[in-house]
């Protein structure tokens, strides 16, 4: 007698079995532990809070830039001719009998 095989059943057990040992090698795995100077870290977190401007000054510096940026679009503006804007179409709302 000749002896069949399922090929599709085979696959499928070695797929799953491939599966499994693969989510147990990452639940297993531990991460590489690094040399970590959390006082340099937060020396870093101390200096630039220092470094940073009162909040009336950022705001002035903030404010001069809009006003350049709203003459160049006024100039733009003023450049490109007027263009027509088409009224869309209305439809009658179809009844269903």
């Amino acid at each position: 007698m000749a002896i069949t095989r399922l090929k599709r059943k085979g696959r499928k057990n070695k797929q799953t079995a491939a599966l499994r040992r693969s989510s147990i090698k990452q639940l297993t795995s531990k991460p590489v532990i690094k040399n970590v100077d959390v006082e340099e870290i937060k020396k870093g977190f101390k200096t630039s809070t220092k470094e940073a401007k009162p909040k009336k000054e950022a705001k002035a510096e903030k404010e001069a830039p809009k006003a350049e940026v709203a003459d160049v679009k006024k100039e733009k503006v003023a450049k490109k001719p007027a263009a027509k804007k088409a009224a869309p179409k209305k439809t009658a709302p179809k009844k269903e009998a």
